[in-house]
């Protein structure tokens, strides 16, 4: 066979007569005139236009899109919402990793300088190092080991008989101010103060009783910690946040939905820094610690 071709593509430019026998039979041959030049243009203009329609379907078809390495312009959009979309979880995850690491700074009674050396926002952070002068002996009070990072503000007091406007009320999306103590029986022992580090107010409180939330949101911190004992906090809207402290027993875990006046846990005396049953209460907006008094009815 490869002779045969050898001899046919030999001298390309002349014409061939190629006969045709039957090998086992004798009959009539049959004689075939080609030209091996034409023959090997034929060949070549078949594979010319083979690889014509398969580029054609290549570059004006979804085949291309099965090309490894191929990139269409939805593939390179896609790619660029894709990456777009992991920098802004990265983005919100560092946020959260910020906002978890300020809640354990107020849980705990721990306050950063963060905020005055300009690095960012201030930290809602609670000093309860200071409560141990404010439970129930009322008396001495321990200055924080370092000033709050921004003044407390101090809102102007409310009584439970008024009534806040609707532009007051849509201010304070999420809690309708004056609000209900978490307390039914206590009174105050020791007032909000920011220059003394005592961030909250203390009420004293039969041992036993239901300390209930002030508003709806959601537990963000339920777990013991040192100076406050068993301690939980939620998070209300428009960036408010509120925490009890020296609890005996925690009714709601972390996540868990709560809805104004519903039981969060059961007072007691926990923590280190506590003198008998009481409640420390803490009312923080936007990192910023609040008076309570200013808006909790009837005190």
């Amino acid at each position: 066979m490869w002779s045969f071709l050898a001899d046919l593509f030999r001298n390309v430019g002349t014409e061939h007569i190629i006969m045709v026998m039957d090998a086992e039979e004798v009959g009539k041959a049959r004689r075939y005139q080609i030209s091996p030049s034409h023959m090997m243009g034929a060949w070549g203009g078949s594979v010319l236009a083979a690889g014509l329609c398969a580029g054609l379907l290549l570059a004006f078809t979804p085949l291309r899109t099965q090309i490894p390495g191929y990139g269409t312009e939805e593939v390179e959009e896609s790619a660029r919402r894709n990456t777009m979309r992991l920098q802004s979880l990265q983005d919100s995850l560092a946020a959260q990793r910020q906002y978890v690491e300020r809640l354990r700074r107020l849980i705990t009674g721990r306050v950063g300088p963060a905020a005055r050396s300009g690095e960012g926002p201030p930290s809602p952070v609670s000093s309860d190092r200071a409560s141990r002068g404010g439970d129930s002996d009322g008396g001495k009070s321990t200055p924080s080991e370092e000033a709050h990072d921004q003044p407390a503000l101090a809102p102007p007091a409310v009584s439970a008989s008024e009534q806040a406007s609707p532009e007051e009320r849509d201010a304070l999306s999420g809690l309708s101010f004056p609000v209900a103590p978490p307390v039914m029986n206590g009174f105050p022992t020791r007032d909000f103060g920011a220059q003394t580090g005592h961030y909250g107010i203390d009420v004293a409180v039969s041992e036993g009783e239901y300390i209930r939330a002030v508003g709806d949101g959601y537990v963000v911190w339920a777990d013991w910690a040192q100076d406050g004992g068993y301690t939980i906090a939620v998070q209300h809207a428009a960036g408010y946040l509120t925490v009890y402290k020296h609890n005996k027993r925690l009714l709601k875990r972390l996540g868990d939905r709560v809805r104004a006046q519903e039981p969060l846990a059961v007072s007691g005396n926990t923590g280190a820094v506590t003198t008998g049953p009481h409640l420390h209460f803490e009312l923080w907006r936007n990192g910023l610690a609040q008076s309570p008094r200013s808006h909790i009815a009837g005190w």
